[in-house]
């Protein structure tokens, strides 16, 4: 899937009358910036959402009236504002999950293996957006915190969330992915089929140095307490400190026992 094609095909939404396209495309600026980036041009959002530069330009001029976006006008480069950060903590404010998951993942985290990292997530569109972590203090570990992304299909926590949710929405996020990426979708569904099985047996998904080759990890779903919506909830860590024997021998029963309590279930 490319990574720079954010607003290649809304599909479905632009026979939608109530879809705002310009909202949308405002959104695909916001969303251009990558971890440990500050700054980008007109041209880098054009090249990285597909749009023509004069509709980037009105663009980044709209989001800077509005105090998401602030220009240097020496360098012509962007960075975001502290509007947009306002809006992200808003979003985790509200989040319930969030705040009755701390004390669980800090648990998890002070288990037998000090290299553990333990991370709350919930899916938006074909990524894994992280909304809680509970990092390992060792100097070697997964430099990874709240707002990161994973790829919703390749990673453990992403295949949880797949299996917990009903059927009708998975269908959806493989259609969207479909279109961005056609020739990935037979792969996809077939390692989907081999996590839903994985899952149905065990009770939980895993990765092995699928969405990295240098992380092990593995994922449960967490339903929030209205059932409304599907969490992943991951433990996991460096391929060499973290190995699958240990996240299936002591881990996995550890993991199930706090989706049990987050989901409510006991």
């Amino acid at each position: 899937m490319n990574d720079l094609e954010i607003s290649a095909d809304l599909g479905d939404e632009e026979k939608d009358r109530n879809f705002i396209t310009a909202l949308a495309r405002g959104l695909d600026i916001l969303r251009c910036f990558r971890p440990n980036e500050i700054e980008l041009t007109n041209q880098d959002f054009a090249q990285r959402t597909g749009l023509p530069k004069p509709t980037v330009s009105r663009l980044t001029h709209t989001l800077c009236v509005l105090e998401y976006l602030i220009l240097d006008s020496r360098t012509g480069t962007y960075r975001l504002s502290a509007g947009v950060l306002k809006l992200g903590f808003g979003v985790l404010s509200a989040m319930d999950m969030g705040d009755r998951a701390r004390d669980v993942m800090r648990e998890l985290s002070r288990g037998p293996n000090t290299y553990i990292t333990v991370a709350l997530g919930e899916r938006h569109q074909t990524d894994v957006v992280y909304v809680g972590v509970e990092r390992s203090l060792e100097n070697v570990s997964l430099s990874l915190s709240v707002g990161a992304r994973l790829p919703v299909f390749q990673s453990a926590i992403g295949r949880a969330i797949l299996v917990g949710m009903r059927a009708e929405n998975r269908d959806a996020i493989f259609e969207q992915a479909n279109r961005m990426d056609p020739e990935g979708d037979k792969k996809r569904r077939t390692e989907f089929t081999t996590a839903l099985a994985l899952y149905e047996s065990n009770g939980y998904c895993h990765s092995y140095g699928e969405w990295r080759p240098d992380v092990n990890g593995i994922a449960v779903p967490v339903r929030s307490l209205g059932g409304g919506r599907v969490y992943g909830l991951n433990v996991g860590g460096p391929s060499f400190h973290v190995k699958k024997k240990h996240l299936e021998g002591t881990y996995a029963k550890l993991l199930l026992d706090a989706a049990q309590k987050l989901s409510g279930s006991n």
